[in-house]
C-alpha cells in the first residue's frame, strides 16, 4: 500500500487555511499543520483552530499540529493586528485604511519556517511534500505577501537557498479564487469526509478585534468579506456576531456600495 502524500499547511484558524486543510484530508493526505501565535488581537483564532483539530480527530481524520509561540513578535511589528494601542480599521477590505492590518513580512517568517519543517519531512520519510497555503485572491489588493509574484519569488529562492529542494512543492490553490469559492470548495470536501458544515466553521476565526467573548461586530474588512461570501454562497455564517445575521449581511452590503460608490467617482 503506497504511502499517503505528504503536506504541510500553515494553519491560522481563518476559514481559508481551514478550507485548505479540509481539502487536502479529502485528497488522502497525511497532513501536518504549523499554527503561529505571533502577538494578534485575534488570538481566539487558535481556541477555534485547536477545537477543530480535535472534532476532526473525533472523525479518525489524521492530523498533526503544532502552535509555535512567536508571540515576541506582536511587540517589534508596526500593525493594527499586532499593537493592542492601535485600533482596527473597519470597512470594505480593499480600502486603503486595510493596510493597516498589514504585519510586515508576517507571510515571508510563516512560509519559511513551514517550507523548513516540510523539508525536514521530506529528508527524513524520503518523501514528496507539499508546502500548502491557503492565500486566495481576496487578499491581493492589500497584502502584497499574498501575491502569486511572491510566492513565485519567495519559492524559488527557498529551492535555491536549500539542498533536496526538488522533494518540496509550492501548493496554493486558492490564489486565484475568491472566498465564495473556497466556501463551495469547502462544502464538497465536508460532503467527502462526512462532516458537520456549522460545526467546521463555527471554529474558525476571521474577524480582526472580536470582543472577550469571540463574537464579531462584523466591521473589519476580514469580517465584511467573510460575510458576503457566506451571503453569496446562500447560507448563514454559523459564528456568533453582535447583531443578527440579517443586520450584519445588510451591513456588509453597505459598505461594498459605499466602496464601489467611491471607485467609481
Amino acid at each position: 500500500m503506497s504511502r499517503k502524500r505528504r503536506a504541510v499547511i500553515c494553519l491560522s484558524g481563518g476559514m481559508d487555511s481551514t478550507s485548505l486543510l479540509l481539502r487536502l484530508l479529502a485528497e488522502g493526505r497525511k497532513v501536518f499543520g504549523l499554527s503561529f501565535d505571533y502577538g494578534q488581537k485575534h488570538r481566539i483564532e487558535l481556541d477555534r483552530m485547536k477545537a477543530n483539530i480535535a472534532y476532526l480527530r473525533e472523525k479518525e481524520l489524521e492530523i498533526d499540529s503544532q502552535v509555535l509561540d512567536m508571540s515576541k513578535l506582536g511587540s517589534l511589528f508596526h500593525s493594527a493586528l499586532t499593537d493592542s494601542n492601535w485600533k482596527v480599521p473597519t470597512g470594505h477590505y480593499e480600502q486603503e485604511n486595510m493596510k493597516q492590518t498589514v504585519v510586515p513580512n508576517r507571510n515571508a517568517i510563516f512560509s519559511s519556517i513551514a517550507y523548513g519543517y516540510a523539508l525536514s519531512i521530506a529528508v527524513q520519510e524520503d518523501a514528496e511534500v507539499d508546502f500548502c497555503l491557503g492565500v486566495h485572491s481576496g487578499d491581493h489588493a492589500i497584502y502584497p505577501d499574498c501575491r502569486p509574484e511572491f510566492y513565485e519569488a519567495i519559492f524559488a529562492a527557498f529551492k535555491i537557498g536549500n539542498w533536496d529542494s526538488e522533494k518540496v512543492f509550492l501548493n496554493v490553490p486558492y490564489i486565484n479564487m475568491d472566498k465564495t469559492q473556497i466556501l463551495h470548495d469547502a462544502n464538497d470536501s465536508i460532503e467527502k469526509l462526512e462532516l458537520d458544515f456549522d460545526t467546521i466553521f463555527q471554529n474558525t476565526c476571521t474577524g480582526y478585534q472580536p470582543d472577550k467573548d469571540g463574537k464579531s461586530h462584523g466591521l473589519t474588512g476580514a469580517d465584511v468579506e467573510r460575510i458576503l461570501a457566506f451571503h453569496a454562497f446562500g447560507r448563514p455564517d454559523p459564528i456568533q456576531y453582535l447583531q443578527p445575521w440579517d443586520e450584519v449581511v445588510e451591513q456588509a452590503l453597505k459598505l461594498e456600495r459605499l466602496h464601489k460608490s467611491d471607485t467609481n467617482a
